[in-house]
């Protein structure tokens, strides 16, 4: 796939025969069959398997509880309820939840 579509090669990374190296790609794919996530590292670039697996529970999080979380957030941490679920739904979903007044002013 790499050498047909040339788009997961690192051209400033060579083998010793000149040759670019594969870049190290991670695609997270939905139940729906849509792409989640894509995250494309240099050839000499390790993956963060504790990043991958935060944004794995992040999204299957967002999925079945309706919520977003935010930047830095850890598994277990608050979470923000999206804007698109109802104050009766986010109620159900979470019956004891903290509120904080936005900036924008929207409830």
């Amino acid at each position: 796939i790499n050498a047909e579509y040339g788009r997961l090669l690192d051209p400033a990374e060579k083998d010793a025969a000149g040759l670019p190296l594969s870049a190290r790609a991670v695609f997270i794919v939905g139940p729906d069959k849509k792409l989640m996530l894509s995250i494309l590292y240099p050839a000499t670039t390790g993956r963060i398997f504790d990043e991958l697996l935060r944004v794995i529970d992040s999204l299957q999080l967002t999925a079945y509880k309706k919520d977003a979380t935010p930047a830095n957030w850890v598994s277990g941490g608050e979470c923000m309820v999206l804007p698109s679920v109802s104050p009766e739904a986010a109620a159900e979903l979470f019956p004891q939840p903290r509120v904080e007044d936005l900036p924008s002013q929207k409830k």
